[in-house]
C-alpha cells in the first residue's frame, strides 16, 4: 500500500509536525530551573552538572547558529526553507508515495487490498528474484526521483544521510537478519567520472544507523557495461552478464553470511539479481535487496 503523507517535516531524526508549540518534556521530566527560583532549591550536584553541560555545548551551539544564519537550512529535494538541515519540507514529505504493508514478502511491491496473513505477488511466483526479500522507502514519484538524481548526478552527497535513515527504518526487518551490509558497485570508470559511488554512500549510513559492518569492495564490478537506462528486461539482463563477481581471495568475508544488498533504485530487478547471484556464488548464506526508491509496476 502506498501511503501519501499528512503535513508533517521529514528531518534525519524522524518525523517532527508542522507548527506544534509549548512545552514538549514528558510530564515526568526534571524541571528545568530558573535563573533564580529553581536554582535556589535544587541541588548542588545537579545544578553544577547543568551548568557545566550548558557550557560545554556552548561552543557547538553557537557555531550552528551561526552557521545557521549564514547558510539556512533548506528541503534536500525541491530547495525551500526547512527548521533543521538534511530534511524535507512539508510539502515533499507529504508528496512521498511511501510503501507500507501490505505488500509482496518477496519483491516488496505493495498491494491494494490486505488479506491478512504472508502474501506473496503473481509476479515473485511466477518469477522469484535471486535475492529473498526486497524494500523500498517509497515509490519512484517525483519526489523520490528529485532525491535520486541530486545524489546521483547533482554532487549532493549529504543527501545520503536524509535517504539512509530513511532506508533504515523501511528495512527493519532486513537490517535485524543481517550480517554484513553489501553496495551494488560501480565500474572503476564510473566511479572516476562521478568521483563516488551513490550505493556506497547509502550503505555507509544505514549500517551505521544500526552498527553493523559494511564491505565496500566485496562485490566488484569487473567488466564495463552500457548504461541501464533505456534498456528492455532482457537486454538489461545480458547487458549485466558476467559483470559482477566476488574476488577468490574475498570470498571469506561473506562465507555463510546473510548479506544486505543496498542501491539507490529498484526498476526491473536486473543489477539486484545479478549482483545477489555473485554473492552467492561467492559463498553468501542469503541475500536480501533494500533501495531509497522502487519502480511499481503498473503506476
Amino acid at each position: 500500500m502506498i501511503r501519501q503523507q499528512e503535513d508533517a517535516t521529514w528531518t534525519p531524526h524522524g518525523l517532527r509536525s508542522e507548527g506544534i508549540g509549548g512545552d514538549t518534556r514528558p510530564d515526568n521530566a526534571d524541571p528545568v530551573p530558573s535563573a533564580v527560583g529553581d536554582a535556589a532549591t535544587a541541588p548542588p550536584s545537579g545544578r553544577l552538572s547543568r551548568w557545566l553541560d550548558a557550557a560545554r555545548a556552548w561552543p557547538a551551539n553557537s557555531a550552528q547558529a551561526i552557521v545557521g544564519l549564514l547558510y539556512p537550512p533548506v528541503c534536500a529535494a525541491c530547495g525551500a526553507s526547512t527548521g533543521q538541515a538534511h530534511g524535507l519540507c512539508g510539502r515533499c514529505w507529504s508528496g512521498l508515495s511511501l510503501i507500507e504493508r501490505p505488500y509482496c514478502e518477496r519483491l516488496g511491491t505493495p498491494f491494494a487490498l490486505d488479506l491478512g496473513g504472508t502474501l506473496i505477488s503473481p509476479a515473485a511466483m511466477a518469477d522469484p528474484p535471486v535475492f529473498q526479500r526486497a524494500r523500498a522507502v517509497c515509490g519512484y514519484d517525483e519526489t523520490a526521483r528529485a532525491l535520486v538524481h541530486r545524489l546521483k548526478y547533482g554532487d549532493r552527497i549529504e543527501l545520503a544521510l536524509t535517504m539512509g535513515r530513511m532506508m533504515a527504518l523501511s528495512g527493519r526487518e532486513l537490517l535485524a537478519d543481517a550480517d554484513l551490509i553489501v553496495p551494488v558497485p560501480l565500474h572503476r570508470f564510473r566511479l572516476w567520472r562521478r568521483r563516488f559511488n551513490q550505493a556506497a554512500a547509502l550503505a555507509e549510513v544505514v549500517a551505521e544507523s544500526q552498527g553493523l559492518a559494511v564491505d565496500l569492495t566485496v562485490l566488484a564490478r569487473v567488466r564495463r557495461t552500457r548504461p541501464q537506462v533505456g534498456l528492455s528486461r532482457n537486454e538489461r539482463a545480458e547487458n549485466l552478464q558476467g559483470a559482477l563477481r566476488v574476488a577468490a581471495n574475498a570470498r571469506y568475508r561473506i562465507e555463510g553470511r546473510r548479506v544486505l544488498l543496498i542501491d539507490d533504485v529498484l526498476t526491473t530487478g536486473s543489477t539486484a539479481n545479478a549482483s545477489a547471484r555473485a554473492l552467492l556464488r561467492g559463498g553468501a548464506s542469503a541475500v536480501d535487496l533494500l533501495t531509497f526508491t522502487r519502480v511499481i509496476p503498473g503506476s
